[in-house]
């Protein structure tokens, strides 16, 4: 039907036409300029894609003012629970559907398997034509062996025998294609040496897990990995939803204070950290952050089932209520 896109978009200027993978066809965009500009009215495109703006030059520049754009994320907890899941499987399989809902844990791995490999050998090719998809390969394992952790390029490229450069062009593409988060340090005008680079994560623990082998829940329980996989899934639960005014960062100094993340929202801070223990510890870097930064109040987001008090203004709670609260607060949507 797009072969003669003008005569198609003409002939359906009524109707909302959706276009599926749009990234695969950048020609269109200065088409549907056209279009647009030539019938007017709001809401007649629905473009759907795998890819950032960033990546889609041509959307940003042709489309500039006529496009709106929103991140579709793999199921969130909240939807997932409405189709009675255990959140045990949500964590262990992630939020894409057809891992999550597939009828055993096999299945779920056999699909993120050959997505990774799909994902690797065709979507990056399509974006980016002289990358290496084994290279790639590597290096997203590399970040997996390293989600969680500050982000050392320079340890990444030593090990690919690449330079710092090509590490950060790769970085970028797996980020602008969603699958990996770089989340910024805490920057202020306290007399601190704070951390300077971000930390990096695979954003679906499904494909964290594939990644690094784990196959089940009671794998996922006996791996190192455990609690920089349960961080990352409490952060894409919260940034997803992130008021689009809130700044999101972690927070660490030279001398050991560290928290998992700080929300910034109109003047005030939160600070929310995470724990996979039910009956979490808090260590001397926890409350030195508290010290630091006197936020608003503070969170340990672990998995229990009811709400307990830690310390005055810090309380350790579960997942729906710490998402409960920041609607109410505001600085989630």
């Amino acid at each position: 039907m797009l072969e003669d896109p003008e005569a198609f978009l003409s002939a359906n200027s009524n109707q909302l036409i959706c276009l599926d993978e749009v990234q695969r066809v950048p020609e269109l965009f200065p088409i549907l300029r056209y279009a647009i500009d030539q019938h007017g009215g709001t809401g007649r495109f629905l473009l759907l894609g795998s890819a950032s703006r960033d990546l889609i030059e041509q959307a940003s520049e042709s489309l500039a003012g006529r496009i709106a754009y929103l991140e579709l994320t793999p199921f969130l907890w909240q939807e997932a629970n409405l189709q009675n899941i255990k959140f045990n499987d949500y964590w262990t399989r992630g939020g894409f559907p057809r891992s999550l809902l597939a009828s055993s844990n096999g299945t779920s791995m056999e699909w993120r398997q050959e997505f990774v490999r799909s994902f690797l050998e065709r979507d990056l090719l399509q974006l980016k034509p002289r990358l290496s998809p084994e290279r790639a390969r590597r290096l997203w394992i590399m970040v997996a062996h390293c989600h969680g952790r500050v982000l050392n390029k320079s340890q990444l490229a030593a090990a690919l025998d690449v330079d710092a450069h090509t590490i950060g062009s790769y970085l970028d593409l797996l980020e602008a294609a969603f699958m990996i988060r770089r989340l910024p340090p805490y920057h202020s005008n306290l007399r601190k040496r704070l951390v300077k680079s971000p930390k990096i994560y695979i954003r679906d623990t499904g494909i964290l897990h594939t990644l690094l082998g784990i196959q089940d829940f009671n794998a996922l329980l006996a791996h190192p990995v455990r609690g920089f996989s349960w961080e990352s899934l409490i952060i894409d639960q919260i940034l997803a939803r992130l008021h689009p005014l809130a700044q999101a960062s972690f927070y660490r100094s030279a001398k050991g204070a560290e928290a998992d993340l700080l929300i910034e929202h109109n003047g005030k801070t939160i600070l929310l950290e995470m724990k996979a223990s039910s009956a979490p510890k808090m260590e001397r870097g926890f409350w030195n952050v508290l010290a630091d930064i006197d936020p608003l109040f503070a969170r340990v987001i672990a998995p229990i089932e009811r709400r307990y008090p830690l310390k005055q203004g810090v309380e350790v709670v579960p997942l729906n209520e710490i998402i409960t609260e920041g609607l109410s607060e505001g600085w989630l949507q």
